[in-house]
């Protein structure tokens, strides 16, 4: 692939397109009718942002990309379930996309129904349950090492989902392992935009 970039490369386009966002200098580049002709037939993403679905954290906004640029896998806390696996899978075995950024943000409200969930032992009703047990393992593990604050909690669920990815897919592992992919966790701040760096598997 002629315009493969590597982890590192791309890594480094996300953060110069978030500090443009952060100063207000976007430039909103790929988003003209000329980019989704060169789309139609497909798609070459440099990255793959697998981001919490809250409507503050819009991706290709907070990044200043583009069409075609990332390939976006959201839910509710960066929950990871089958499809969201196969879909991660599919950006990196077909897609060859060499980074994987896991996106979370302060003032979360998954984050925020798991640790109420277990500061009063009530399991919110239907589905939401399931999110809120999913995001348990990493308010408890905050907690045991005297991190009670929400967004200390926000920052270990980001980096539990970086381990959780690599250790649910062999095929993240593997690319991860050979150096093809690297996954990086990053945390959010709503107010001020900007996105940094909390978590890493693989070299950039």
């Amino acid at each position: 692939m002629s315009n493969r970039i590597g982890t590192y490369q791309a890594w480094q386009r996300l953060l110069d397109g978030n500090e443009r966002f952060v100063t207000g200098d976007s430039l909103h580049p790929n988003q003209n009718a000329s980019r989704r002709g060169e789309l139609v037939n497909n798609q070459n993403p440099f990255a793959v942002i697998f981001g919490c679905a809250d409507s503050r954290l819009a991706a290709e906004i907070i990044f200043d990309v583009g069409l075609g640029d990332v390939f976006v896998v959201r839910t509710a806390g960066h929950v990871i379930d089958n499809a969201v696996l196969g879909s991660l899978e599919y950006a990196v075995s077909v897609l060859h996309v060499p980074l994987i950024v896991v996106l979370g943000h302060d003032n979360c409200g998954a984050v925020t129904a798991a640790k109420d969930a277990v500061e009063t032992g009530e399991a919110p009703q239907g589905h939401i349950r399931d999110l809120v047990e999913r995001i348990t393992p990493s308010v408890l593990k905050s907690m045991r090492e005297d991190k009670v604050d929400l967004n200390d909690m926000v920052v270990e669920h980001v980096k539990e989902t970086v381990r959780r990815l690599v250790d649910s897919s062999r095929v993240i592992f593997d690319a991860v392992d050979n150096y093809s992919t690297a996954v990086v966790g990053v945390a959010y701040q709503l107010e001020e935009g900007r996105a940094q760096l909390v978590s890493t598997a693989g070299v950039l």
